[in-house]
C-alpha cells in the first residue's frame, strides 16, 4: 500500500485525474487518482513513468508524492470561467477547478488536470489539500499523529524500524551513533574529545528552569559557579547564557552569546564572562568578540535573496541569454551572502588558529546567524565534522539543541513572518567547501540535498521545533490529551532524521558516501611502503593557474574587486573592507601562506571566496528543471568514474590484506565484500560506460515537474512574473 506510514489516513481523493508531465505536450500525461492524506499528497497511477529510466526511492514517499510540509502554495484554476485562486486554509471555492497547480518549497511545480474528473470531487480534494497543508497548530503536524499511534501500538513501527535515537547514520562499518546532545554525557564526551579541560558541563537548566530556549545541559567555563550563572542569566535576552561550542587544540574556545539587555549591568557582566573565558585558556589569551548582527546579512535579507533565487530557478525561461541570466543571478545576492558567511567564518578561524584567542559570537538572541557561523568555523577547523556522524552531531549541537527556530524559519505552519532559509544557506556554504575540497568530506552533495529535503518531511522531530523545550512542552500536552503514559520520559520521542533507514534502503544510502574522500585510516601503498595521502604542491597550485594574484590567496584587495561586466564577482559591503590595518595585514599574510602550501585534508580548510569560485549549487536548485538537465552529463559522470576507481582500489586492498594474513581474514570475508560505494567496479580495469540513466539531476528526476512555459496556456502566465512569492494573494485577481 502507498499509505504504509503509521497514523496516515486518506482524507480525500478523486479519480480520472491527469498529471501533466511535459512542458509543451500532453502526450506524456499520466492518468490516475489524486489522494490527499494527513501526511502527503499522492498521485497513484498504473501508467509507467515516461522519459525516465531511474528513480531514487524514498521509503516514505512514492515518486509522485509531495509531503504536506513541502507545499508552498496551492493554486486552483477554472479555464472556461478564466478564474484562479490561491487557496488558503478554511477558504471557500466558488468555482469548480479544472486545474490544480502546487508550488513546492523545493522549487518543484506539480500540475493536475480535472477535465474528466467529477467536479465536486475535484473541488473537495483541492480544499482538503489546502486545509491539511496549512495547519493552524503545531500538534496538527503529522509527527504527532504518528507518534500517538506508535505509543498506542508499540508493536507497529514505520517501515519495520524502531524510530527515535540517533540512528547509526549511514550504517557505517563502525555502526556509530550520532550524539544528540540531549544528555550530560554527550557534552562531557565532546569536552574530552576537544581537550577543553578548563570547561565543564552545567546542569543549571535541567527541566528548563532558567531558560526555555537553551538545552538542559551545556558547557561553561569551570571558573563560573552555577549560582553566578543563574544571577547573570536575567540580564541576557531570552536568559540565554553564553554557550561553549568547541575548543581548538591550542586552547582557544568558540563561544556563542546573546546580547545583554540590562544596560546598567552590561559592562560588568560582559567583563565577568570574558574573564572566565580568558581563565579557561591555557595562555590566558584575550577574547575576540564578533558582532554578527553588524557583520553579516540579517534573516530578512537572506529570505529576500532566497525568494529571488526561487523565481529565477523556477519562473525564468532558460531560453533567455546567459548574459541576462547571470546578471539576474547576481541581483538575487544569494551568492554574495554565501561569500560573506564563508569569508567572515574564515576570518574567525584565523583569530583562533593563528592569534590563539578565544572567539565569542555575539548576536541579539544568539540563535540564528551564530548557528551558521559557529557550524562553518567548526567544519573548517575540525575534520571530525567533515565525516557523516560528525556533521550530524554538529547540526544537533549547534542548530537543534542550541534553539534554532526550525518551526518558524522553515514556516511549517505557513503563517510565520519569520521565515528564513538559514539552514539551507549553511548547507550551501558546506557544499561550496565540498566543491573546493572534495577529498576532505566523507559525504556527497546528494547527502546534503537529501538532508535539506528531510527538513520538510513532517515525520521527523529533528527539524520540527523552535527549541528542545517546545518539543517537551507540546508533546507532553499532546500525550495528556491522548491519554499516553509517558513514564520517566521527558516528552514524546519522535523519529530522528539521522535514522536514514526510515527513508532509504542500505543500498541507496551508499549514495551518501563521497568516493573521493580520503579518511585518516586510508593509507596508500607506494613502492611497497605505506604512505599517507598528501597532495603535491605542484598538483595543488595548478588548479589556481590563471587566476589573478589577489584571487589566488582567497583575499580580495579593493582594486581587484571591481567586477567585469557580466562577471559573477560581487561587491562586498564597505564595512567588510574597513578592517583595522594591523589585523588585516596579518590575516592576509596568514591566508597567503595557507593557500601557498599543499592542503592537509585532516587539518584546517579555508574557502576560496573570489567571485568565480563561489558557485550556484545546481543539483539542489536545478534538479526539477527539465530544460537545465544534461543527459549523461554533470558532476555525476565524474562521481561514477571515481567510484569505480575507488572500488577497484578497495578490492586491491582487500586482496592484499587477505594475501598477507591468509587464514585470519577468512571468517571476515562477507564484511570485506561489502562495498562502501553505490557504483561498483566489475573486476579490475573496469572500462564499462556510465549507466544510461545518469544525468545532471541524478538521483532526482525532473520528469513531471514543470517550468513556467508549461502554464502559458492558462490565464495564470501573466501573474507568474514579479510576484512577491510565486503567486501572491495580492497580485491574483480575487474570484469574488
Amino acid at each position: 500500500s502507498p499509505f504504509s506510514v503509521l497514523g496516515e489516513i486518506v482524507v480525500n481523493e478523486v479519480n480520472f485525474v491527469r498529471k501533466c508531465m511535459a512542458t509543451d505536450t500532453s502526450q506524456y500525461d499520466l492518468w490516475g487518482k489524486l489522494v490527499c492524506t494527513n501526511f502527503k499528497i499522492s498521485f497513484i497511477t498504473d501508467d509507467p513513468m515516461p522519459l525516465q529510466k531511474f528513480h531514487y526511492k524514498n521509503l516514505l514517499l512514492g515518486e509522485h508524492d509531495v509531503p504536506l510540509t513541502c507545499i508552498e502554495q496551492i493554486v486552483t484554476v477554472n479555464d472556461t470561467k478564466r478564474k484562479q485562486k490561491v487557496l488558503g486554509p478554511n477558504q471557500k471555492l466558488k468555482f469548480n477547478p479544472t486545474e490544480l497547480i502546487i508550488y513546492c518549497k523545493d522549487f518543484r511545480i506539480v500540475r493536475f488536470r480535472f477535465d474528466e474528473a467529477g467536479p465536486e470531487s475535484a473541488k473537495k480534494v483541492c480544499l482538503a489539500i489546502a486545509h491539511y497543508s496549512q495547519p493552524t497548530d503545531l500538534q496538527l503536524l503529522f509527527a504527532f499523529e504518528y507518534v500517538g499511534e506508535m505509543y498506542h501500538n508499540p508493536a507497529k513501527k514505520v517501515n519495520g524500524i524502531d524510530p527515535g535515537g540517533g540512528g547509526s547514520g549511514i550504517g557505517s562499518a563502525s555502526g556509530q551513533q550520532t550524539p544528540l546532545f540531549e544528555t550530560y554525557s554527550d557534552w562531557d564526551r565532546e569536552i574530552k574529545r576537544t581537550g577543553a579541560s578548563e570547561w565543564r558541563v552545567c546542569s543549571v537548566n535541567e527541566g528548563y528552569m532558567i531558560s526555555t530556549c537553551l538545552p538542559e545541559y551545556f558547557v561553561v567555563p569551570s571558573s563560573l559557579a552555577d549560582q553566578d550563572l543563574k544571577l547573570y542569566s536575567y540580564s541576557f535576552i531570552g536568559r540565554r547564557m553564553p554557550l561553549w561550542s568547541w575548543n581548538h587544540p591550542n586552547g582557544s574556545a568558540l563561544v556563542r552569546m546573546a546580547n545583554i539587555k540590562d544596560v546598567l549591568q552590561q559592562r560588568r557582566i560582559d567583563q565577568r564572562i570574558c574573564n572566565a573565558i580568558t581563565r579557561s585558556h591555557p595562555l590566558r589569551s584575550d577574547v575576540y568578540k564578533s558582532d554578527l548582527d553588524k557583520s553579516l546579512p540579517n534573516i530578512q535579507e537572506v529570505q529576500a535573496a532566497h525568494i529571488k533565487l526561487k523565481q529565477l530557478c523556477v519562473n525564468e525561461p532558460f531560453e533567455e541569454t546567459e548574459e541576462k541570466w547571470l546578471s539576474s543571478l547576481e541581483n538575487t545576492r544569494w551568492l554574495e551572502y554565501i561569500r560573506l558567511f564563508l569569508k567572515h567564518s574564515a576570518e574567525l578561524v584565523y583569530m583562533m588558529e593563528c592569534k590563539h584567542v578565544s572567539v565569542v559570537l555575539q548576536e541579539e538572541e544568539g540563535r540564528d546567524l551564530s548557528c551558521l557561523a559557529a557550524s562553518l568555523i567548526q567544519v573548517m577547523l575540525d575534520p571530525y565534522f567533515r565525516t557523516i556522524v560528525g556533521f550530524q552531531s554538529l547540526i544537533q549541537k549547534e542548530w537543534v539543541m542550541a534553539g534554532y527556530q526550525f518551526l518558524d524559519r522553515c514556516n511549517h505552519l505557513k503563517r510565520s513572518d519569520k521565515e528564513s532559509p538559514l539552514f539551507l544557506m549553511f548547507l550551501d556554504c558546506v557544499w561550496q567547501l565540498l566543491e573546493q575540497y572534495p577529498a576532505a568530506f566523507e559525504f556527497s552533495e546528494m547527502y546534503l540535498t537529501i538532508l535539506y529535503d528531510s527538513a520538510r518531511i513532517s515525520l521527523f522531530g529533528t527539524f520540527l521545533f523552535n527549541c528542545p523545550h517546545q518539543r517537551v512542552k507540546e508533546s507532553t500536552e499532546f500525550a495528556i490529551s491522548k491519554n499516553i503514559q509517558l513514564g520517566d520520559e521527558k516528552g514524546l520521542r519522535f523519529p530522528c532524521v539521522w535514522d536514514w533507514s526510515l527513508q532509504f534502503t542500505s543500498r541507496d544510502r551508499l549514495l551518501f558516501h563521497n568516493p573521493l574522500y580520503i579518511g585518516k585510516s586510508a593509507p596508500c601503498v607506494q613502492n611497497g611502503a605505506v604512505k599517507t595521502f598528501k597532495r603535491s604542491k605542484k598538483n595543488y597550485s595548478s588548479t589556481l593557474r590563471g587566476a589573478p594574484p589577489a584571487l589566488k590567496n582567497g583575499i580580495l584587495s579593493e582594486p581587484d574587486f571591481l567586477p567585469r561586466r557580466n562577471s559573477l564577482i560581487l561587491k562586498l559591503k564597505p564595512d567588510f573592507l574597513q578592517q583595522t590595518e594591523g589585523r588585516s595585514s596579518g590575516m592576509e599574510q596568514y591566508f597567503r601562506d595557507w593557500f601557498a602550501k599543499p592542503v592537509d585534508l585532516h587539518g584546517v580548510i579555508l574557502p576560496h571566496t573570489s567571485g568565480t569560485q563561489i558557485k550556484l549549487w545546481k543539483l539542489c536548485y536545478f534538479r526539477w528543471v527539465p530544460e537545465a538537465q544534461i543527459n549523461h552529463g554533470g558532476f555525476i559522470t565524474a562521481f561514477h568514474r571515481v567510484s569505480l576507481l575507488a572500488d577497484e582500489v578497495d578490492m586491491l586492498n582487500r586482496n592484499l590484506r587477505q594475501y598477507k594474513s591468509n587464514s585470519s581474514l577468512q571468517g571476515n570475508c562477507s564484511e570485506l565484500d561489502q562495498s562502501r560505494l553505490y557504483f561498483r567496479a566489475n573486476g579490475f580495469n573496469d572500462t564499462s560506460a556510465a549507466p544510461d540513466f545518469l544525468s545532471s539531476s541524478f538521483p532526482f528526476s525532473p520528469v513531471g515537474n514543470l517550468c513556467r512555459r508549461s502554464i502559458l496556456g492558462t490565464p495564470l502566465s501573466k501573474f507568474l512574473s514579479g510576484a512577491k512569492i510565486w503567486l501572491s494573494t495580492e497580485t491574483l485577481a480575487n474570484e469574488d
